[in-house]
């Protein structure tokens, strides 16, 4: 069997720490346990110590962000020659096959950059409803995980659970700089896609999100559309011409009809959004171009 790291960024992260932990330590393949902690202010790092000590633990005395943190785990993971990382989400928690079903798959399965389980809420009863809409499954359905180990394609699934293999990560490399925290899931999965490889999930298998539905503020709904300007912008599916248009001027085109609804404020703020995302057309320019080779990017290895 493969070795494999189990990677944790981690912020605050002493409200789920047990049970996200605790799964790892029943897991029916033990792996190595990697938490990047995003300089958390309540007592992750003492309890890490304490508690966990076979945890090795990367401490960060700034928020690298999402992607940046996991590159850093990601790295000493190939130092220590691991040959696949699972990328876990601190309010999340695996199934005690979950490990070793999804190596074995990946195994099986060479084709696929990314491997996840199926997705259930923190109670466990049914889909989370990101899972429910990425996979166009029923989430009210009992979920059934004891099925045959297969792999069912999908185009995207969140990073709350991603086994990626490490011939995969030589030839995509790790999270994009550009994006800080959100989008670098939509970002990675169009370059791994990009670069031949299927995205899949196993309904063999489990993991529970504690993401139950959040109340959408203004200020949050924005944010993500900016947010999915720029990964459609970065985006190296498309040619560069197209990926402007669904970047840029696709932001302007909503501007102008919300202001056809007379709706000046977010007019307002599209605009401005679009207008930030353009500013960026350098950096997208030098990320695309990086991201067509095939290699470690943004994965920092000593020589």
């Amino acid at each position: 069997m493969s070795k494999i790291a189990v990677i944790i960024v981690s912020y605050n992260f002493e409200r789920w720490m047990e049970r996200c932990l605790g799964s790892l330590r029943r897991s029916s393949l033990q792996a190595e346990v990697i938490v990047v902690d995003n300089a958390s202010q309540d007592r992750t790092v003492s309890l890490l110590r304490s508690r966990y000590p076979e945890v090795h633990l990367i401490e960060s005395h700034t928020n690298l962000g999402f992607g940046r943190a996991n590159n850093l785990g990601i790295a000493h993971a190939m130092q220590q020659g691991c040959q696949a990382v699972f990328l876990l989400n601190q309010d999340a928690w695996v199934g005690e096959r979950t490990l070793e079903t999804l190596l074995q798959l990946s195994d099986r399965y060479p084709q696929y950059g990314i491997l996840s389980p199926v997705h259930l809420t923190g109670s466990g009863n049914r889909l989370e409803a990101g899972f429910a809409a990425y996979t166009g499954l029923d989430r009210e359905a009992i979920p059934q995980v004891d099925g045959e180990a297969t792999l069912h394609p999908v185009s995207f699934v969140n990073a709350a659970f991603w086994l990626i293999p490490l011939a995969v990560l030589k030839q995509v490399g790790g999270f994009c700089p550009l994006f800080y925290h959100y989008g670098e899931d939509v970002d990675y999965i169009n370059r791994v896609r990009f670069h031949g490889y299927a995205v899949g999930y196993s309904p063999a298998v489990s993991g529970c999100h504690d993401r139950e539905e959040r109340t959408v503020t203004r200020e949050a709904f924005l944010r993500s559309e900016q947010v999915y300007l720029l990964s459609e912008y970065a985006n190296i599916r498309r040619p560069f011409v197209q990926a402007f248009a669904y970047g840029v001027l696709a932001g302007v085109k909503k501007a102008w009809k919300v202001l056809w609804a007379g709706r000046m404020a977010d007019a307002a703020a599209f605009l401005r959004m679009t207008c930030q995302v353009a500013e960026r057309t350098g950096e997208v320019i030098r990320y695309r171009k990086q991201n067509r080779l095939q290699e470690p990017s943004y994965i920092h290895l000593p020589s």
